[in-house]
């Protein structure tokens, strides 16, 4: 190859590095609104259990009492591996006791790590990026009344090239959007329901199918989808198939019997437990919310 030719290429590989670099740097998409707030840990209680943070960060197999101890190691087997979830107590060397709020906030909202790097959306920020400033403060003023677990985090289980986690930029590029899926609910019941299921409770992340990349398909907004371990399936729940009434429905998630008096099981047990946990307007939102969905076949 001419000299001058293997210049130009080589410049050109360095411009398209550089900008990959600078695609998929971390960058914040979120307005400082945690400063002046005043953290009320028993608020952050429903947010715990409406967010189901019990529900992947205890320790597999615990019961009672012991599922407050948020020590890490469950496993969720992915198409892309599979991922572990983190110790998340207050032990400020395994956990996040040396954290800051505004850490906290950066890592639960929009992925980032403390020292600068991608989370996996294994963590469903594209969810919690819709939570408001005062619930992440309530949320932290509570885990800090938790117990410590000096238990170590595992690393996750990802063959290359998705542990890369500069790759996660180009992903958000794509599929971390602020915007909400339902954009004009009829009424604030249904609005809080949204809030409730589209941010909070992260729903979509097991009902809502994904594509190739792993984003979510906005066309096909809950109408089901495989499990992720490609095992089972996780059921539609827009009206096209859950034909329950409200109170029915209510019943469902607030006791985990179903019209026909079959009970929950699975992970569905630990949502059940946490909507159980919740004022009984909000679960009534939620309900209000499923309702309004659009069918989809």
């Amino acid at each position: 190859m001419p000299r001058r030719a293997l210049f130009m290429a080589s410049g050109l590989a360095l411009l398209g590095f550089a900008a990959f670099l600078l695609a998929t740097q971390p960058r914040h998409l979120l307005p400082d609104d945690l400063a002046g707030l005043t953290a009320d840990p028993e608020r952050g209680a429903l947010v715990f259990a409406a967010a189901g943070c019990a529900t992947c960060h205890m320790a597999p197999g615990a019961e009672g009492e012991a599922q407050l101890v948020l020590a890490g190691g469950m496993r969720f087997a992915t198409e892309f591996g599979s991922f572990i979830a983190p110790n998340i107590s207050p032990d400020p060397v395994h956990g996040l006791g040396g954290w800051s709020l505004e850490e906290f906030s950066c890592a639960l909202r929009e992925g980032i790590r403390p020292d600068g790097r991608h989370y996996f959306p294994a963590l469903p920020y594209t969810a919690y990026d819709k939570m408001t400033g005062q619930d992440v403060a309530d949320l932290w003023a509570y885990l800090q009344g938790l117990p410590p677990s000096a238990s170590p985090s595992q690393p996750h289980d990802i063959g290359f090239p998705f542990n890369i986690r500069r790759l996660i930029g180009g992903w958000k590029l794509m599929f971390h959007s602020l915007d909400w899926h339902m954009t004009d609910p009829a009424m604030p019941e249904i609005e809080r329901g949204r809030y409730i299921v589209e941010a909070l409770a992260h729903c979509a992340e097991c009902h809502t199918p994904r594509n190739a990349l792993g984003g979510l398909d906005h066309s096909r907004w809950m109408a089901g989808a495989p499990t992720p371990d490609g095992q089972g399936r996780v059921p539609n729940i827009t009206p096209a198939k859950l034909g329950w009434s409200a109170g029915e429905i209510y019943t469902y998630l607030t006791t985990g019997f179903t019209p026909e008096y079959d009970s929950v099981g699975g992970h569905m047990a630990h949502v059940v437990d946490n909507m159980s946990k919740l004022p009984e307007t909000d679960v009534r939102a939620v309900v209000a919310y499923l309702q309004a969905l659009p069918p989809v076949e």
